[in-house]
């Protein structure tokens, strides 16, 4: 068993021991693996374990991992459907790119953004999948649409063809510990289930990374977005 592989197992044991604790199904939380700044090789280690869902950052340097993914694959003849999550911040001149090669695009924080995604989603794709991320905690320096907003930034981009609007995605200041965790994707959670009772329809809470899934999952979370528990420290990005 690789490294990662074993990584993998027990991030998969962690969020099944905090599904059981707060009275979930493990299937009903999702591990998505943050590969960003990790080459191929880590990817399709990573896949070898089941893994399908992979997270990245850096649009430019994910486009060359997808193609070398590949392409690995092709010469292992291994078939696998991989999902491609954008949860880096998305600029105006990489709507095109993050439309055309990506599955979700979890970081969404402007109508325009939404708006230039949708007209550059390619017709022989399927919606791209969206969320909404939010600044839960007013983080000064994080990215995020502010939760008294929000509300009104999913009905509009709920109505933009190609787009299929899932849920909201957060990243919070780190905290010292699970009850203030826990007290901050609360928020999330019920940001979430006050645009639900507005009549849309969201599944996808994307909360929790290594040091605090325990907590987004007793929140509610959906998603789990796991790097550095599964591929070790990061590599830097000139």
């Amino acid at each position: 068993m690789t490294m990662i592989a074993a990584h993998i197992q027990t991030v998969r044991a962690r969020i099944e021991t905090a599904c059981l604790a707060a009275g979930r199904a493990p299937g009903t939380v999702k591990l998505l693996a943050v590969s960003k700044t990790f080459g191929a090789d880590a990817v399709v280690q990573a896949i070898a374990t089941g893994q399908t869902a992979f997270g990245e950052n850096y649009i430019a340097e994910a486009i060359e991992k997808m193609t070398a993914v590949r392409e690995s694959l092709l010469a292992l003849s291994l078939i696998s459907p991989i999902e491609w999550h954008c949860i880096g911040p998305i600029q105006s001149n990489k709507t095109r790119l993050v439309a055309e090669h990506f599955d979700w695009a979890q970081s969404v924080d402007r109508l325009k953004i939404a708006q230039r995604l949708s007209e550059q989603r390619p017709p022989h794709l399927p919606a791209l999948n969206i969320c909404l991320q939010v600044n839960v905690d007013g983080g000064v320096n994080k990215s995020g649409v502010e939760p008294d907003a929000v509300l009104g930034l999913a009905q509009a981009v709920a109505k933009l063809p190609n787009l299929r609007l899932r849920g909201l995605m957060c990243i919070p200041e780190n905290a010292p510990d699970f009850i203030a965790a826990l007290a901050v994707f609360t928020v999330a959670k019920d940001l979430f289930n006050k645009i639900n009772h507005e009549g849309l329809s969201l599944d996808t809470l994307s909360m929790g990374m290594s040091a605090d899934l325990e907590a987004a999952i007793h929140a509610g979370s959906t998603i789990v977005r796991v790097g550095s528990a599964i591929f070790g420290g990061r590599h830097s990005v000139t």
